[in-house]
């Protein structure tokens, strides 16, 4: 049985790989009047400078949301977490604030709502500053559609740092996810520093999410789905699906970036809003085969 389900998440992270290469590549090639393939020399310092930084900047952000969005799963033990569940989108302050709102907490629903609380109060005071300054309202836009177009290679190399970073991390980590799917008292009797790793987990999740949004703004439904749909293909230990996690992510926002720049060029669609519609369509396709008391039973005791 284990080595049915290493030899699927081995295959899985194969054919992952080779979509992403594929997405890669044709992220150099797609400008904004459509493929580029018979003038490649004249167009090589475009692909250098912008496609090719643009593309793998949308993979490392999808990737970056894919580790954080099945850190969420796992750590809340609830399937609709999703990165952005502390709050982290909303502000650098989150650490100050979220430490302020939860210290001493032990109990993670409330660690939980203290993030909701978090992201609250910080979209209020992002709503104030956009009434009292509105021209930075065309940019505040695009950083809520989410948008990939503006990445550069100092950008890929602070995300790839950060992936590489939390994704160590993550890994080193994992058991306690693995405990917590048994249940919180169960990864205490196996001598788990739940505390301590639980703060560990917390922090990765929101420099993960954090490193995304600020590179490329608000975009829907990745850390969401990434885990979900790697579930779907393997069921097995948290390190491994950490790792899945993260070649997932990376293939949804990459090939999002590509459907955004092809789709209708050469006007290009926010990102953002093309992965809410693809997204979210998908996530009320799986929401029908889920009954209640499945939905229901691990998400009460998150």
């Amino acid at each position: 049985m284990n080595a049915r389900k290493v030899s699927s998440a081995s295959q899985l992270a194969w054919q992952l790989s080779l979509l992403l290469s594929l997405m890669v590549l044709a992220g150099a090639l797609l400008g904004s009047e459509g493929w580029a393939v018979s003038s490649l020399q004249a167009d090589i310092a475009l692909m250098t400078d912008i496609r090719l930084p643009r593309t793998l900047g949308a993979c490392l952000a999808g990737a970056l949301l894919g580790l954080a969005g099945a850190v969420a799963q796992g750590l809340f033990r609830n399937p609709l977490a999703d990165p952005y569940l502390l709050g982290s989108a909303s502000g650098a302050s989150l650490g100050a604030l979220s430490l302020m709102l939860s210290w001493g907490v032990q109990h993670t629903l409330r660690l939980l709502l203290a993030g909701v609380v978090v992201g609250v109060v910080l979209g209020a005071i992002a709503s104030l500053l956009l009434v009292m300054y509105p021209q930075i309202q065309g940019s505040v836009q695009s950083f809520m559609l989410g948008s990939t177009a503006y990445v550069s290679w100092s950008a890929c190399g602070l995300m790839l740092s950060v992936l590489i970073v939390s994704g160590l991390v993550s890994y080193a980590a994992s058991p306690l996810l693995d405990g917590l799917a048994l249940g919180e008292s169960t990864a205490l009797s196996l001598g788990l520093p739940v505390k301590s790793l639980r703060w560990v987990l917390l922090a990765v999740l929101a420099l993960c999410t954090a490193a995304a949004v600020a590179q490329t703004g608000l975009i829907a439904f990745v850390g969401l789905a990434a885990p979900h749909l790697v579930r779907a293909r393997y069921k097995g230990i948290h390190g491994k699906t950490l790792s899945l996690s993260c070649l997932m992510g990376a293939v949804l926002l990459g090939g999002a970036d590509l459907l955004a720049r092809g789709l209708m060029a050469p006007l290009e669609l926010p990102v953002g809003v093309l992965t809410a519609i693809l997204g979210g369509g998908y996530m009320l396709y799986l929401m029908r085969g889920m009954s209640p008391k499945s939905s229901g039973g691990r998400g009460g005791r998150a």
